[in-house]
């Protein structure tokens, strides 16, 4: 059975979104697909194509790139969620110039509330070298802070490498 609440970790290109699907896939219950990328240019435009894809008619799909709390609220305990991606969200608060500390607060009472077993995808930013320009910095530390706080959250806590899963919280269903 889906824990209540998983948080699949990975380096870009990792495999971590076909493999947080496939999880969902092998639960019985009607499955959302809450889509945070915005599309600003075609090699964006490209891999959402792929990632769309992937997904059969038992999803349903909602593009969500700033706002998660409406449609987390609406769900109920006999639907499951998929978020794709934590990154992509955070991104598009910062590019907002949005307060990033309200912004992920706002996320996390969101997914507590959450009646249905959520999954939530974001990239692994903290393994490369410093970036030279300050907004690449202040979306390292964002991101690296909003996955502590996700990891913390997470029942199910998967680090995607290589397409292969590994557990580094709970246990997989």
């Amino acid at each position: 059975m889906l824990p209540r609440s998983t948080f699949v970790l990975g380096g870009a290109a990792s495999g971590k979104s076909s493999w947080a699907e496939e999880l969902l896939k092998n639960d019985a219950r009607p499955m959302v697909y809450l889509a945070t990328g915005q599309i600003f240019d075609d090699e964006v435009a490209a891999k959402v194509e792929i990632h769309k894809n992937r997904r059969d008619a038992r999803w349903r799909t909602v593009e969500a790139p700033l706002d998660l709390a409406p449609t987390l609220a609406n769900l109920s305990g006999t639907e499951t969620v998929l978020i794709d991606c934590a990154t992509m969200w955070l991104t598009n608060h910062l590019m907002q110039e949005n307060d990033l500390a309200a912004a992920q607060s706002d996320l996390l009472q969101a997914l507590r509330n959450c009646a249905a077993p959520w999954v939530i995808v974001s990239n692994e930013v903290g393994h490369g070298i410093v970036p030279e320009n300050a907004l690449a910095r202040r979306f390292r530390e964002a991101q690296g802070r909003l996955n502590i706080a996700l990891a913390a959250e997470a029942d199910l806590v998967v680090q995607v490498t290589v397409g292969l899963p590994h557990v580094l919280k709970g246990t997989l269903p």
